[in-house]
């Protein structure tokens, strides 16, 4: 059960990153990365590691993402 739950959040956050790579909606970048914390918390307790995969992916591209806009941006 919670190996379905990373995977669902860790696809949510991997939707909502695209429209957050557009210059100005960085906040969006905020919200993705608090989503990937959860799926990684919930994908680290499972035995297949896909979504945790999954988050650790989306949480890199978010963080990197931020980084060059300088957190808002």
């Amino acid at each position: 059960m919670m190996q379905i739950l990373s995977v669902i959040i860790g696809l949510v956050c991997a939707v909502l990153l695209i429209p957050g790579l557009i210059p100005l909606l960085g906040w969006l970048q905020w919200a993705v990365l608090a989503g990937c914390v959860v799926g990684i918390i919930f994908g680290s307790f499972c035995q297949r590691k896909i979504g945790l995969t999954i988050n650790i992916a989306v949480a890199v591209v978010a963080a990197l993402r931020l980084f060059l806009g300088g957190g808002f941006v």
